[in-house]
C-alpha cells in the first residue's frame, strides 16, 4: 500500500471495454505522478492509500481489469513529513 495525494481527475473518452464508467485521477507518490482508478469517489487535495499489481485489479473490479495502481481508502487526517496537523510547519 501507498499513502499519495490526489492532484487531479484524468479525463480519457476513448478507452477499452470495461473501463467506460471508472473515474481516473492523478496521484503524487512524493515526486512521481500516477494514474489511479479512483474505487472510493476521492477530490483533488485528498490523502489516499492506494494498492497496487493484483491487489489494484480486484480493487478495481476484477482480476481481469486493466490496473496497477487503485484507490481504495481517504485518510481523514494525515499530517505529510515536516507539517503538524494544524498545518503549520
Amino acid at each position: 500500500m501507498k499513502i499519495c495525494q490526489v492532484e487531479r481527475p484524468l479525463v480519457a473518452t476513448n478507452r477499452i471495454a470495461g473501463m467506460e464508467h471508472k473515474h481516473l485521477q492523478v496521484v503524487r507518490d512524493g515526486t512521481i505522478q500516477q494514474v489511479a482508478v479512483d474505487a472510493v469517489g476521492c477530490k483533488p487535495g485528498d490523502w489516499v492509500i492506494c494498492v497496487g499489481s493484483s491487489a489494484a485489479r480486484e480493487a478495481a473490479g476484477s482480476k481481469e481489469y486493466p490496473s496497477d495502481l487503485t484507490i481504495v481508502g481517504i485518510i481523514d487526517r494525515w499530517p505529510p513529513d515536516g507539517a503538524t496537523e494544524s498545518g503549520a510547519a
